[in-house]
């Protein structure tokens, strides 16, 4: 199997932590029929707190980012290469807003934009986003994410 993620990775400036564990009891990522389902995930840090109170939409984007380098953590411990990945196939943001905020298209971007970025063409990806009154933790944000992988050969 190649290293080509890998690569695009390092010429990106981007280390993956350790997949984080999850926080109740759920599976970190489900694979069905070439699908894999990665609960959602919030950024490093665990900051507290509301986009368009207590952070702008460039904080939320970085969040964002953050929580997709999360998402690629657990693509990478689940699948031991990122290179199995065919295609982002959907993330779904929610955004811990007040109800003034309008700007959640914006900061999900961080997301969107990384797995671009990581993945190219197989990066693009539907979407949606959604504000919400409260997220586990008082997160500012958590994403979920689909992913069309390879089938593992050796299972």
């Amino acid at each position: 199997m190649s290293n080509q993620i890998k690569e695009r990775l390092r010429e990106l400036g981007i280390e993956l932590p350790e997949a984080s564990a999850p926080a109740a009891a759920y599976a970190n990522a489900v694979i069905v029929n070439g699908l894999m389902f990665v609960a959602g995930k919030g950024p490093s840090g665990e900051p507290r707190g509301k986009l368009g109170q207590n952070y702008t939409t460039e904080e939320g984007f970085e969040f964002a980012r953050q929580a997709g380098i999360g998402i690629l953590a657990v693509l990478q411990s689940e699948l031991g290469s990122l290179d199995r990945v065919k295609r982002v196939v959907k993330l779904q943001g929610f955004v811990n807003a007040t109800a003034e905020f309008e700007q959640h298209h914006k900061v999900l971007d961080g997301c969107s934009k990384l797995m671009i970025d990581v993945f190219g063409e197989r990066g693009s990806h539907a979407r949606s986003v959604f504000g919400a009154v409260s997220v586990r933790d008082d997160l500012p944000i958590i994403v979920d994410s689909i992913f069309e992988v390879e089938e593992d050969v050796n299972a």
